[in-house]
């Protein structure tokens, strides 16, 4: 929710560069606005693509849904296959949750997409 009550709309774009589709996400990931990430996430899955970056350096808050739906986008992409770009906004609960032991997370979308292999898990 905004500072005056209204609920902020989440915005995801898809895009390719190369092998790799980038997931960029704006906004909050919520329990109301978590399925629409989560659908772009599986039909991006559906084309299996060997990487997935979601960049999520313009996301203002990262709930418990929103962090469920990187769970099962990590879980549904094997080894490596996601990679996670979170604002600080976002990293915090990934943070606080463990997960960055699971995902693997890069600083910038210009270092998930020079990495040739997977950095280690944080």
């Amino acid at each position: 929710m905004s500072a005056d009550g209204t609920p902020r709309t989440l915005e995801v774009q898809v895009r390719s560069a190369d092998d790799v589709v980038i997931v960029t996400v704006h906004g909050e990931i919520d329990m109301a606005s978590a399925p629409h990430l989560q659908s772009a996430l599986e039909e991006v899955m559906g084309e299996t693509p060997p990487t997935v970056v979601v960049d999520m350096s313009n996301v203002g808050f990262l709930g418990s849904a929103g962090l469920s739906v990187l769970l099962a986008a990590s879980a549904a992409t094997g080894s490596g296959g996601l990679r996670v770009v979170p604002s600080v906004a976002a990293r915090r609960p990934i943070e606080v949750t463990a997960l960055d032991r699971l995902l693997t997370i890069f600083d910038t979308v210009e270092a998930a997409l020079a990495a040739d292999e997977p950095q280690s898990r944080n």
